[in-house]
């Protein structure tokens, strides 16, 4: 099946179940979508039984469609980069101690505490998994996907500062745990478990500060370059080709894209922006990557009901994934409130607070892209069941709830 083929069937399905959505179910957009697709995918679970060409023939797409690397090497990109361009900097710079916190430590430390649940359970429930391999969960369970929290947050009416510090940690936190899942996947692959702190280290800031650093020039490059015309059509065109070159580059050189479309997209979109763009041409911009994030949104979200497919689902497995939920639940309530007995002279989060950001801290697809990324192998299924089912439990649990929580919490 080509690409074309491909798209045209993901887009008419988003398209349908985007209407759905709208004409009956009235959810969130990103939630209703995720709905309908899990829903449809179990459908065809459970028909496989009496009729499993259905079955057959969609798996087979889902396994030749390589859904990581579609998602980790183009999709991504895109998306940071649209969910960063509409931030506001000047409300984002007032809350740059929590995120940094929440996005950084955060990450390292809710990666150590899953790895160190995830694998008790394992051994509880008798499954042999190896401790790297709870590592590689811990580090792409943690992150909060900008993805799912882009689209949920801004519908649930939590407090402007509330919805700044989960928006601005998710764009942050994002990039960090893709390089840290990065620089265990190579430990993985490589075979070396005897890596020292030092060269760990390093990798982890070449790939993190390299990227950042990477975003910085790129964005003030692309500010200079659209500052010399006045042409909507030309600014859009090199607005995608910054993103496509740049992401490009960053896989090529071995930095965190994440965190370089992130920095680009802040600083093009904040950094004297009265005098970059005509009030026409930022009209257009802005329009073209909101109808980007949209699109991309809808393709997403029914890829990962796909992943659903391609799972060897058992007892134990699943219960496991269960366990995953509280597990991570548990992590998040360390990562936000440890920071508040320690330093919350520096943070300044109170209690209501604290509960709304732990609930908003929502999975999505690119915890799902990095799991599919990994060697295939009696681990990764595993990992890949667990994932889903924490997934599932953030984006439709807590993102139905997080509007009352945030009603309650007012």
């Amino acid at each position: 099946m080509s690409m074309y083929t491909v798209l045209t069937i993901l887009i008419s399905i988003s398209a349908l179940f985007g209407y759905v959505n709208n004409r009956f179910l009235k959810m969130p957009f990103v939630i209703g979508l995720f709905f309908l697709a899990t829903s449809t995918a179990i459908l065809v679970l459970c028909i496989k039984y009496w009729y499993p060409q259905p079955y057959i023939d969609l798996k087979e797409i889902v396994v030749q469609s390589n859904i990581s690397k579609f998602i980790l090497n183009i999709m991504l990109g895109f998306l940071l980069f649209a969910g960063a361009l509409q931030t506001n900097w000047l409300n984002f710079k007032q809350y740059l101690k929590q995120i940094t916190i929440f996005a950084l430590i955060g990450v390292l430390i809710s990666t150590v505490i899953i790895a160190v649940l995830f694998f008790g359970f394992c051994n509880i429930f008798n499954l042999n998994v190896e401790f790297i391999y709870c590592l590689l969960f811990g580090a792409l369970i943690s992150p909060t996907d900008p993805i799912a929290v882009l689209g949920i947050l801004t519908k649930a009416k939590v407090s402007k500062r509330v919805e700044t510090i989960i928006i601005g940690e998710s764009l942050f936190n994002d990039g960090v745990g893709v390089v840290v899942f990065v620089v265990l996947l190579e430990v993985l692959l490589t075979g070396n478990t005897n890596v020292n702190f030092g060269t760990v280290s390093l990798l982890f800031l070449k790939e993190a500060v390299g990227g950042i650093v990477f975003g910085l020039v790129a964005g003030l490059l692309l500010h200079h370059i659209v500052k010399t015309i006045d042409d909507y059509e030309t600014e859009v065109l090199l607005t995608i080709a910054f993103v496509m070159a740049g992401y490009s580059i960053c896989q090529y050189l071995h930095l965190s894209g994440a965190l370089a479309m992130v920095v680009m997209g802040l600083l093009f979109g904040n950094y004297k922006k009265e005098s970059t763009m005509s009030i026409k041409s930022k009209e257009y911009v802005t329009k073209f990557w909101q109808m980007v994030d949209i699109i991309l949104y809808a393709i997403l979200f029914i890829l990962i009901a796909l992943v659903l497919l391609v799972m060897d689902l058992q007892v134990s497995y699943i219960f496991l994934g269960l366990c995953s939920i509280v597990i991570v639940l548990f992590s998040r309530v360390v990562v936000v409130y440890l920071p508040m007995l320690v330093i919350n002279k520096i943070i300044k989060i109170n209690n209501k607070e604290a509960k709304i950001i732990v609930w908003g801290g929502l999975r999505g697809g690119l915890s799902l892209a990095l799991v599919l990324s990994l060697p295939p192998s009696y681990a990764q299924n595993i990992l890949l069941i667990a994932t889903y089912i924490c997934v599932l439990f953030s984006i439709i649990v807590q993102g139905l709830t997080i509007e009352g929580l945030a009603k309650k919490m007012r």
